[in-house]
């Protein structure tokens, strides 16, 4: 059986670049978005891009998240958490989140060469908290750029893949791996 990999905020730069590395490898991509409508637009853009028999589809984020098997968190940081607390009922138990947002402080107005101050200790750990039992977590990909991600050549790099779950530890690394020149 197919994994469904809903990308939430999907419709940016960092999210349908990894869509479309992730439709161009194969695998079945749901992109998310507030706006379900731009999520359409963008998926329908990303398969005239990729050809073939592309299976990305466009929706809201809450429908991505209700019926995905892994999720991939590309939203800004500032704008986490709220999302994470909109789906707070949606997930399905078992579900994969993978998470890629970085507390700089350019999300907030500031500069992008400083990080925020994070309660929890990290995005990741201050993500699984608003995640229910029962969905685990991974953090990944937060050094692959969305230029190098929306070009089609190799992005040659070493990304971390983080998690105190090791389903979801190979899970994001097996992703990682389908990025051409990524390893995780």
């Amino acid at each position: 059986m197919a994994r469904k990999i809903a990308i939430l905020g999907g419709t940016g730069a960092e999210g349908s670049g990894l869509a479309y590395r992730w439709g161009k490898a194969g695998e079945q991509v749901l992109i998310g978005s507030r706006d379900a409508g731009r999520a359409a637009e963008t998926a329908k853009q990303l398969r005239e891009r990729i050809g073939g028999a592309a299976q990305i589809e466009g929706m809201d984020n809450a429908s991505a998240a209700a019926t995905c098997d892994v999720a991939v968190l590309t939203v800004p940081f500032s704008g986490a958490a709220a999302l994470l607390k909109q789906l707070k009922g949606v997930w399905k138990p078992g579900t994969i989140v993978i998470d890629t947002t970085v507390p700089l402080a350019a999300t907030v107005g500031g500069a992008a060469t400083r990080t925020l101050g994070v309660w929890e200790g990290s995005a990741a750990q201050q993500t699984k908290e608003l995640l229910p039992p029962g969905v685990s977590l991974a953090a990944a990909l937060q050094n692959l750029g969305a230029a190098s991600l929306a070009g089609d050549g190799p992005v040659e790099c070493d990304v971390l893949v983080c998690s105190d779950d090791e389903k979801a530890k190979q899970v994001a690394s097996e992703l990682v791996g389908k990025i051409p020149g990524a390893r995780a």
